[in-house]
């Protein structure tokens, strides 16, 4: 199995999902995709994960981007699993799961995306087989994969975070530019180093140099729509 890493195409899989059957790579279809695993169902952190996914979803929807859950549970504990994440939500109050998640019993998916967890003894199911860690991917519509974060079992992830990086893999992908340090919707980004002296100058008027390799510029110029 070949390992997986940023710009690896996303391996194609077929699946029993709460919202039905699927083709991976069809289910993507021109949009994006975040593909984000769990250890197991009816686990608290997982819990909190998944109602703060579903209200995010419209930030998701705005950015072109799909969202799949995967658990090594059953698709009949998924389906009552949901129930329990819509009535806890986050802290903002009840949520509504719109996203499908993957039934991996046997995890076979898992395994193709190596989320399987190796290392912690602890994170096992009654039998002895290992859970995955907390495996975030995010693809593009090519289904090359642009981001893969990998969080152990105890710590819920940051979604605002991963929103961010995908505002940063969006306008990277549109204009030419990369983001700084912290970056922000909004803020300030950096020329990209492909850019001549010359360019910049008709690419981005209002850039600022501060070192030869180093020009940041506003994002919201006009010039960046015709890029």
């Amino acid at each position: 199995m070949p390992t997986l890493r940023l710009g690896s195409i996303a391996p194609d899989f077929e699946a029993q999902t709460t919202q039905g059957p699927i083709k991976f790579h069809e289910w993507i279809g021109d949009s994006w995709a975040v593909l984000f695993s769990h250890p197991g169902d009816f686990t608290p952190v997982c819990t909190t994960e998944l109602g703060e996914v579903a209200r995010q979803a419209p930030e998701f929807a705005k950015r072109g981007v799909k969202v799949i859950g995967i658990s090594a549970n059953t698709l009949d504990d998924h389906e009552k699993w949901v129930k329990d994440i819509n009535e806890y939500g986050s802290k903002f109050g009840p949520t509504d799961v719109q996203f499908p998640i993957i039934a991996d019993p046997d995890r076979k998916i898992s395994t193709l995306y190596d989320m399987l967890d190796a290392q912690d003894a602890t994170n096992v199911d009654a039998k002895g087989l290992p859970f995955t860690v907390r495996t975030v991917f995010v693809i593009d519509p090519k289904k090359v994969i642009r981001l893969l974060i990998s969080y152990p079992a105890s710590t819920g992830r940051n979604f605002d975070e991963i929103l961010r990086v995908i505002d940063s893999l969006q306008i990277g992908d549109k204009h030419r530019v990369t983001t700084p340090v912290n970056w922000k919707k909004g803020d300030d980004v950096i020329v990209h180093p492909s850019v001549s002296h010359e360019e910049a100058k008709t690419l981005f008027p209002e850039h600022t140099v501060h070192k030869p390799y180093l020009r940041t510029t506003p994002l919201n110029l006009p010039t960046l729509s015709t890029i």
